[in-house]
């Protein structure tokens, strides 16, 4: 499958002055989320962007930013990716995908760990919500979608926000981080528990981290009332990431009455993505999208 690019945007400062370079060939205008890097090659692991979905025609729509799955070693760019980005504009709601740094690639080949792939979901949100007009899209309507590690990452910045700073003269650091809706496919989301997916732990916050930055990463002990309303699936026969860390999520958001929609199906290996043709989980996209529409986000 051949994916295109509609615009290359370089961000100075985080958002700045900015360059298009224009192809009749294009799915995607793409955005380089961090200042600097628009050196590095943009599949070298140390170049974060986010790819945005064509501008839809009814408006201001909502937004999502795609968090793809792989462990935080790598990104599943087309199931948990591109496709996914397909399907949300086609229910009517302005897709980007953020392909965050993780321990994979970059850095020399050290890779990146805690804090980088938040700070880089953070930022894709916040540009989204700091250049909602000129994407046509509401600033109060952009939530978030992650699979697997992707998943983790999602719920992590559904709990754990940046600060803003309305003095400074970045926009990105005067809008908030938070999401308005948060949606978790087969999400890791606790750590050091029976349940972790210990390689997404592993290579997100290396082999000695500290006690308390584990539980700080575990989220289900981070939800609280600001958390925003989630939706979550899970399959039953998913030994890679046990359902156990779907519930333990959506006890918490329930614990903290924060509006929940949980789906656990029968059938399905981890990593199905929209799930076609997987008896009962095949539902789940649309399920989704008439929970997103319940919402007032469609």
């Amino acid at each position: 499958m051949r994916w295109m690019f509609a615009s290359l945007i370089l961000v100075s400062s985080l958002v700045g002055t900015s360059t298009h370079v224009r192809s009749a060939e294009t799915d995607y205008e793409v955005i380089d989320l961090v200042a600097g890097t628009d050196n590095a090659k943009p599949d070298s692991g140390d170049r974060p962007q986010l790819l945005i979905g064509e501008k839809l025609q009814s408006g201001p729509t909502a937004a999502i930013v795609i968090l793809p799955g792989g462990g935080y070693g790598h990104l599943a760019m087309d199931h948990e990716g591109h496709q996914i980005s397909a399907w949300m504009q086609s229910l009517g709601i302005r897709a980007a995908i953020c392909t965050y740094r993780h321990r994979g690639k970059g850095n020399d080949g050290k890779g990146y760990g805690h804090p980088i792939p938040m700070q880089d979901a953070q930022a894709a949100i916040r540009y989204f919500r700091a250049n909602a007009q000129r994407l046509g899209v509401d600033p109060n309507r952009i939530g978030v979608i992650g699979f697997s590690a992707g998943g983790h990452l999602a719920s992590t910045v559904s709990t754990h926000f940046a600060e803003v700073n309305s003095s400074s003269d970045q926009p990105l650091e005067q809008v908030s981080s938070r999401p308005d809706f948060s949606i978790l496919c087969y999400p890791v989301i606790a750590f050091d528990a029976d349940h972790t997916h210990k390689g997404s732990q592993r290579n997100l916050l290396g082999a000695d981290a500290s006690a308390e930055l584990i539980e700080s990463l575990s989220n289900e002990k981070q939800v609280s009332k600001q958390t925003p309303p989630t939706f979550l699936f899970h399959t039953a026969e998913d030994t890679g990431v046990p359902p156990a860390n779907s519930l333990v999520y959506a006890l918490a958001c329930a614990k903290h009455s924060v509006p929940i929609e949980l789906h656990l199906f029968p059938q399905g290996r981890h990593g199905i993505g929209l799930g076609k043709d997987v008896p009962g989980a095949s539902q789940w996209p649309d399920l989704c999208a008439d929970w997103l529409k319940r919402l007032g986000m469609r």
